[in-house]
């Protein structure tokens, strides 16, 4: 953002094309392609039109005054619009925002708007539903861990599923994506962390300017494809295919299934269950209350971030607050154990084979799963380094001072 000029007495304000919704008593404002959304109040809102019309920011100033009796800044409120990227100039300073990328940029939404439709959502759900039927009716039995151990290769037992895993996360990724393009909302995917997990990503932030059916198609349409290959896997078995690859998709979905249950780690079920409790940052939220609390432990002044709160709200957010704590702890302590009991002696064994073993398929063996799980680690760090370094880097000079 660059300010090319001083401010004038009395400017005009020129927005970008804005979306907004109401909700509850206040509005949610953005653009499209920004990653920035607002709540305004009514009095907000009203500034926001007025200033859209072409009146001056005096002139908005007094037009209030007189209609509601109260004297709003809106010289600051216009400067804080511009600073959340809403602003495309207040008199002659200009205000430039860089392009947010976007994923699958030629992929427009009058290609995609019929995924929006009810049936296509019905159909899918059916799928699941008809291949438990199948199993059931078949008398075959439910795909189970024993499955992800088939060949007596163990590296080929790793690639196959991470292969799989993979394929399965880009497909319910895409599926995020495409829902949300056909709402109108650009999106883009890309890999991250949470905790111990290296975890891929569909960051659509203009979705919070559409409707509430919107919203929760584009929140659970990764799991309703999931669910849908799940469902199809029971159908192909139940019609008896042999492929070892169809127990191995199945119980990675099931996995999967289970990883979004981490509410706290912020998943599809996340956001549907902060949509639906009216809890706009659920996550940011609790995080401020237990920085409170944790302030407040130390003797240090603090404000409770969730004094102005509806009661039903805090109680939401504090008891986010605890899942939170209790599920980051218990993930980090079992990825732990996972590291110290499962990779790091499957590395030292996979590395002790590659020194020693005159077998060249055990060898072959034993570099892939070395090259295999190392690379999966170094990935997982320079995705978490990107995302808090610059966090770690404060931290260590404001240590040093």
């Amino acid at each position: 953002m660059t300010a090319a000029a001083p401010p004038e007495p009395d400017p005009t304000v020129v927005l970008y094309p804005l979306e907004m919704r109401q909700d509850r008593d206040e509005w949610i404002v953005g653009r499209q392609g920004n990653d920035q959304v607002v709540a305004l109040p009514e009095i907000g809102i009203n500034a926001l039109r007025l200033l859209a019309e072409g009146r001056t920011v005096g002139q908005t100033r007094g037009a209030l005054r007189q209609d509601t009796g109260r004297d709003l800044d809106v010289e600051a409120f216009a400067e804080s619009l511009a600073a959340a990227g809403l602003v495309a100039a207040i008199g002659t300073r200009r205000f430039e925002t860089a392009p947010v990328p976007v994923s699958l940029p030629r992929l427009r939404q009058h290609h995609v708007r019929w995924v929006l439709a009810p049936i296509l959502h019905v159909a899918l759900l059916a799928v699941p539903v008809a291949g438990l039927v199948a199993v059931v009716l078949r008398g075959r039995s439910l795909p189970t861990w024993d499955d992800l151990v088939w060949a007596r290769l163990g590296t080929v037992n790793l690639l196959v599923q991470s292969l799989a895993a993979w394929c399965l996360i880009g497909l319910h990724e895409l599926a995020h994506l495409v829902t949300a393009r056909a709402a109108g909302v650009a999106g883009r995917v890309r890999l991250g962390t949470r905790l111990q997990f290296l975890v891929a990503q569909t960051e659509v932030s203009g979705i919070w300017l559409k409707g509430r059916r919107a919203r929760l198609t584009v929140y659970l349409s990764g799991l309703a494809v999931d669910a849908a290959v799940w469902g199809g896997c029971l159908l192909a078995l139940a019609a008896g295919a042999d492929s070892p690859l169809l127990p191995v998709v199945a119980m990675t979905l099931v996995t999967s299934f289970a990883n979004q249950c981490l509410v706290f780690m912020r998943t599809d079920l996340y956001f549907v269950a902060q949509d639906l409790t009216g809890c706009r940052n659920l996550y940011g939220d609790a995080g401020a209350w237990l920085r409170h609390l944790g302030a407040r432990l130390l003797g240090r002044a603090s404000r409770d971030p969730l004094a102005g709160r509806r009661p039903g709200e805090r109680r939401m957010l504090k008891a986010y607050a605890a899942g939170a704590v209790a599920g980051s702890i218990a993930c980090v302590f079992v990825g732990l154990r996972l590291l110290l009991d499962v990779t790091w002696p499957l590395l030292a064994r996979s590395g002790h084979r590659l020194l020693t073993d005159t077998d060249p398929l055990l060898w072959l063996d034993a570099l892939v799963t070395v090259l295999l799980l190392t690379g999966l680690q170094v990935l997982w760090a320079r995705l978490w380094w990107r995302r808090h370094g610059p966090r770690v880097r404060r931290a260590v000079r404001a240590a040093r001072r």
